[in-house]
């Protein structure tokens, strides 16, 4: 844990009580901060009771005597209006800020030599995160992982070295005076606007990151990161560019300095000169194009915090891949079943269908802006489409006239017709539901654990 000691002896208000609030509420009151907690849900209340901590109503408390509000980040700040907690923070006139801006203060202020590596984007900053952790522990670095991806980021270790930390749009807005070393902006394509209000705003909060980092990392493979990469490098920003290409020719778009991909060799530039430093040919891993990307970005990261890329490309070979990420988790025969239910958007999906050439696709759930209209293009490759969740009308007439489409409601359903259709022509049996999970499943992880599961359990009783 890192303790919070820039409140020290300061009462602070605490709302959300998930896991980063847990953390964040814990080292408040390690750091010496006088600490009222609340949420909206009683259970969640109670287990913050069991913890130790001090729990109250917050809509009962007299904001004023307050420091600050720390917001978890699911609780709306801005849109679709703000929550309650936060109208009567602004009312009081304090600061509503997350675990991320009490990190980086914490970090800055009092532990030496912890550098920061954080990055965003619309989709693969999971995979980058854990990508990057894994070359640099591999390289001898003391690295730790955390914020959006898994361990708080407040529960990290206040020692030196890289904390690699995933930052989703709604920790970068709670953290103004964020300023990593090195910040990554992967990509944009619209996502959360209930949460952000437009487009523009969106990437407004994602670009904060990188304008605000030592060196920043960014993509060029769509025009508003492109565009962001340009503005910030022409105001002196050092920018390393990242992309995935597919003709030599186009690395010059990295240029001064960046890291690209072309099939499944990794190129670096230099200073005009362009070199091949790594083959992604094998790695189950890092298979796909959006995968390439990913692995560039976490290749350009590594670089900026002074590694050879030479020396990061000897451990790509050895990444284990993300759960929920394209996630192979079984085989039988020629068939292969893939959990990629991270891809909670119509563009993350694409990435997995672009890596596959005869997909048994099972997709829905809650279904995002524009649904899965923009994934008609890959229908040369998708043998049908098996229905599941809330979208199930939405998305057979958006896909009906591309590809069949099986109304299978539940994932156990649509595992078993797949997987039976599959054993006759070989491919993909793939999870990949471009939809949130909350109508049938806590998360995107429980949804992809009951898919593991399922998947266990039959390949188990086939071979018993």
């Amino acid at each position: 844990m890192i303790p919070v000691s820039a409140y020290d002896g300061s009462r602070v208000a605490v709302f959300g009580l998930g896991g980063s609030g847990l953390a964040t509420a814990r080292a408040l009151a390690a750091g010496g901060a006088d600490v009222l907690a609340f949420d909206d849900k009683a259970e969640k209340v109670a287990a913050a009771v069991e913890d130790g901590l001090a729990t109250g109503d917050l809509r009962g408390a007299d904001f004023g005597e307050f420091a600050a509000l720390v917001l978890a980040p699911g609780v709306p700040l801005t849109h679709p209006k703000p929550h309650w907690s936060v109208e009567l923070a602004h009312g009081a006139g304090i600061p509503v800020i997350g675990d991320i801006e009490l990190f980086d203060n914490e970090r800055r202020a009092r532990i030496a030599g912890l550098r920061l590596a954080a990055i965003t984007g619309t989709n693969g900053k999971s995979t980058t995160t854990a990508l990057l952790g894994h070359l640099l522990s591999a390289m001898g670095e003391a690295a730790q992982v955390g914020g959006n991806i898994g361990r708080p980021v407040l529960d990290l270790d206040p020692v030196a070295g890289t904390a690699v930390v995933e930052c989703s749009s709604y920790q970068i807005d709670l953290a103004p005076s964020l300023a990593p070393d090195v910040g990554a902006l992967l990509n944009l394509s619209p996502d959360h606007i209930d949460r952000h209000g437009t487009f523009e705003h969106y990437a407004d909060v994602k670009t904060r990151l990188v304008a605000a980092s030592g060196q920043a990392v960014i993509g060029v493979d769509d025009p508003t990161s492109a565009r962001i990469a340009e503005t910030l490098a022409a105001g002196g920003k050092p920018v390393h560019r990242v992309g995935v290409f597919d003709h030599k020719s186009e690395l010059q778009r990295l240029a001064p300095s960046g890291v690209g991909a072309i099939g499944t060799s990794l190129y670096v530039v230099r200073n005009g000169a362009t070199r091949e430093v790594a083959s992604l040919e094998g790695i189950p891993s890092l298979r796909g194009r959006h995968n390439a990307e990913n692995a560039a970005a976490a290749m350009a990261m590594a670089m900026a915090l002074g590694f050879a890329p030479e020396e990061a490309a000897r451990h790509l070979a050895t990444f284990p891949g993300l759960a929920h990420r394209m996630e192979e988790v079984g085989r039988d025969g020629a068939v292969i079943f893939v959990n990629d239910s991270k891809a909670t958007n119509a563009v993350s999906s694409a990435q997995a269908l672009a890596a596959f050439d005869r997909i048994h696709w099972i997709v829905g759930g809650v279904a995002k802006e524009g649904g899965v209209e923009s994934l008609t293009s890959f229908a040369p490759k998708i043998a049908a489409a098996y229905l599941i969740g809330q979208s199930t009308e939405l998305f057979e007439r958006q896909l009906r006239h591309h590809v069949p489409t099986v109304r299978c409601r539940t994932l156990e359903t649509a595992l078993d017709v797949a997987a039976r259709a599959a054993k006759s022509d070989g491919g993909v049996v793939l999870l990949s539901p471009a939809s949130a999970s909350f109508d049938q499943f806590r998360s995107f992880e429980h949804r992809g654990d009951v898919f593991r599961d399922l998947v266990r359990a039959r390949l188990s009783k086939e071979t018993a």
